[in-house]
């Protein structure tokens, strides 16, 4: 890699924003004409200091945005991360340490910050482990052929005095930030949702010149709260005058699972529909086992999702939730770990404690000899409970100090569902 020293990093204002968008787009590899309106819905929502834009002269050859995230780690609780989007370096100055520099003065300033994350959705999987990211949730998508999902095509409602009802985009921005907020709560790896995205999502924030309006329907419990939502839209295909359509689930979220599986069974009983995409989703879902045949939802995609880098490893690791135990035996759990950090922003030694309670206390700096020794981009994947240290140690990616110190450390951080965000961002 050649640096490139006539390449400046600029911090974008206002007045740059069509030249950036327009870098943004061929990074993207979209037509680099920059509409009216996506300007308008660029810079209705425009961060001050938090874009960056590499120049090569006058033109802006990188992009790079960052914005204010909250992240759930489970149990209601949640740690501020610094969450990093619309990120490209145009084709004529790939390898140029671009990307490096950007990288750098992004992290620098939320470590500044006090944020304790940076997350991002990476494009592509090789990119960011050399910044110290590691893949911490997973998604899946299903394909449903509803015909032989074994649901009786008949149905017509919940038995247990739910309904399902359809609700228009107005009521959506007003009944799912209280829903979403239910979920996330509950569930590690996902992320706030502010009324912009509610605002983009319904169409009220536009950044192209066209909107398909898509159908939301709400389910409703027998007393009438609403634990259910669906965003979806549908094809109009029909082969040999026999209907073929298609439902794409944008988003489905749903805070008891029988709302969950309500929805589901609503989707699939859709007169004229033969499958449901089921977007993303996470990678234990209860989906397929809400099917008589779980065989009748095919998975079609299994990915790496939300990528996570830790910037303050003490917060990180006391912010999220332990299992309680019986408290046998003497003192609490605990767990020595040497972090690697070549870019020095969370290595050292560190050892985790957890109580009899499930509280996790740690404490920087020891002295005590490590047990496990790992990458921090190895911790981020380790921290929200979705990966294995036994699995990594067989990798050769983590190393035990300590015969066992991967069992333990399995013992401690992994989680009895996975992880799992919802968005993209």
């Amino acid at each position: 890699m050649t640096p490139r020293t006539d390449v400046d990093i600029r911090v974008i204002n206002e007045d740059g924003l069509r030249e950036w968008i327009r870098a943004l787009q061929v990074g993207f590899l979209l037509a680099p004409h920059v509409s009216e309106t996506e300007l308008s819905a660029r810079r209705d929502g425009f961060l001050p200091g938090r874009s960056l834009g590499a120049y090569d002269g006058e033109r802006c050859v990188g992009t790079f945005r960052s914005f204010p995230q909250e992240l759930s780690v489970g149990a209601g609780a949640t740690v501020p991360a610094d969450a990093i989007s619309n990120v490209t370096v145009s084709p004529t100055h790939r390898r140029r340490g671009i990307l490096t520099r950007m990288m750098a003065q992004d992290l620098t300033a939320a470590k500044e910050r006090g944020d304790v994350v940076a997350t991002l959705i990476a494009a592509e999987y090789p990119i960011y482990g050399r910044y110290g990211f590691g893949p911490a949730t997973w998604t899946s998508n299903w394909t449903i052929d509803v015909p032989r999902t074994g649901l009786d095509p008949r149905w017509a409602g919940p038995a247990d005095g739910g309904r399902i009802d359809f609700v228009d985009a107005e009521d959506v921005r007003k009944l799912g930030p209280e829903l979403h907020e239910r979920l996330m709560r509950r569930q590690p790896g996902a992320v706030n949702r502010d009324e912009r995205w509610w605002q983009i999502d319904t169409g009220l924030v536009r950044f192209g010149d066209s909107w398909n309006e898509p159908f939301y329907a709400v389910h409703r419990s027998a007393d009438g709260e609403v634990d259910g939502l669906v965003s979806y839209k549908a094809d109009d295909k029909w082969e040999g005058k026999q209907p073929n359509d298609t439902v794409e689930v944008n988003w489905l979220i749903a805070a008891t699972p029988a709302a969950e599986r309500a929805l589901w069974q609503y989707l699939c009983s859709v007169d004229w529909v033969t499958k449901v995409k089921t977007g993303w989703r996470a990678p234990d879902d209860l989906l397929p086992f809400f099917l008589p045949d779980p065989r009748a939802a095919r998975l079609t995609t299994h990915a790496d999702w939300l990528w996570v880098r830790l910037l303050d490893v003490v917060r990180a690791l006391e912010a999220r939730p332990y299992d309680p135990y019986d408290g046998k035996g003497e003192g609490g759990r605990g767990l020595v770990l040497e972090v690697v950090d070549e870019a020095g922003f969370a290595g050292g030694r560190y050892r985790l404690e957890v109580s009899a309670e499930g509280v996790g206390s740690c404490t920087a700096g020891v002295r005590d000899a490590a047990e496990l020794t790992l990458d921090v981009r190895e911790l981020a994947a380790l921290w929200l409970g979705d990966e294995s240290a036994v699995r990594l140690a067989a990798l050769g990616r983590v190393r035990e100090e300590r015969t066992g110190a991967a069992r333990s450390a399995d013992a401690l951080l992994r989680t009895s569902r996975r992880p799992w965000c919802p968005d993209i961002f």
